[in-house]
């Protein structure tokens, strides 16, 4: 006989199915269609948790700042978002991609295991916070402290390209992965303007297309070799893919690589 807990589970579950179901979801070959507007985040999420194969994509309409959208998702169906989706978007997603028609809010790919985010606009503060794996493209700016904590382990490689600017405190305490910024809104003599650049970091590697003049003191400037030059080819490549951008005309300005200076910048703060 099947615990009181898990029966109370259930009955939870077809409740909330049939109050957000009738109103907000429509599916049809394959493709599920969400109304979201006035939804709860819950109810969202549940929704959109709810589809299974043979769901092949998920189109949320009129999202206006429900939270947590994609979180922990393990769906192999595409989530094309339209409107602007709030914080905490694919935090710890493991494997999905998803499509922001639009702005996103802050924590962008909070602590993201895997998959894929493509927003086409601009992007909030602490994009890529904690990311382990997968990738986010971001077709115009993001805000402060992007890249803050990104991580890699073995093969495991977080990446994250913008294609406009950041705000300061980029890449601040990373960990590893690859952050490039593409800076396409900069004009010829303009300079990017974030400040403390790399500040704390202590693995990964920070691309920057264009002049940076304000680093943190625990990172220095190298010059990209072959190796560097194919890696930063093939996420303008897949860049251009999504925003139409020129691959020719990105790649013929130069870049700049900003690496740690050490694996262990605060050791002397601590006793062992």
């Amino acid at each position: 006989m099947k615990n009181y807990d898990e029966l109370t589970g259930k009955r939870l579950l077809r409740k909330r199915l049939k109050r957000v179901k009738p109103s907000g979801l429509e599916v049809k070959n394959g493709v599920a269609t969400i109304n979201a507007v006035d939804m709860h985040y819950r109810d969202l999420n549940f929704l959109i948790k709810s589809n299974r194969n043979p769901i092949k994509e998920i189109h949320v309409h009129k999202v206006s700042g429900q939270r947590y959208i994609g979180t922990g998702l393990r769906s192999k169906a595409e989530l094309h978002i339209y409107g602007t989706p709030g914080n905490d978007l694919a935090t710890f997603m493991d494997g999905p991609t998803i499509y922001v028609h639009g702005n996103a809010q802050d924590g962008v790919g909070n602590t993201m295991n895997s998959g894929k985010v493509v927003v086409y606009g601009h992007a909030g503060d602490i994009a890529g916070y904690s990311m382990r794996g997968g990738k986010i493209f971001i077709r115009d700016d993001v805000g402060y402290r992007a890249g803050i904590h990104m991580k890699e382990y073995r093969n495991i490689r977080p990446f994250m390209v913008i294609g406009g600017s950041s705000r300061d405190f980029l890449g601040e305490y990373m960990a590893g992965g690859v952050i490039l910024v593409l800076g396409l809104n900069l004009r010829e003599w303009e300079s990017h303007k974030a400040k403390f650049v790399g500040t704390g970091m202590h693995g990964g590697v920070i691309y920057m297309r264009g002049k940076i003049t304000d680093l943190g003191k625990d990172v220095e400037v190298m010059d990209v070799d072959e190796s560097d030059v194919q890696l930063i080819q093939s996420l303008v490549k897949e860049f251009c893919s999504y925003f139409s951008f020129d691959f020719d005309e990105i790649m013929s300005k130069k870049f700049t690589k900003i690496v740690p200076i050490s694996n262990r910048p605060y050791w002397r703060l601590y006793a062992y």
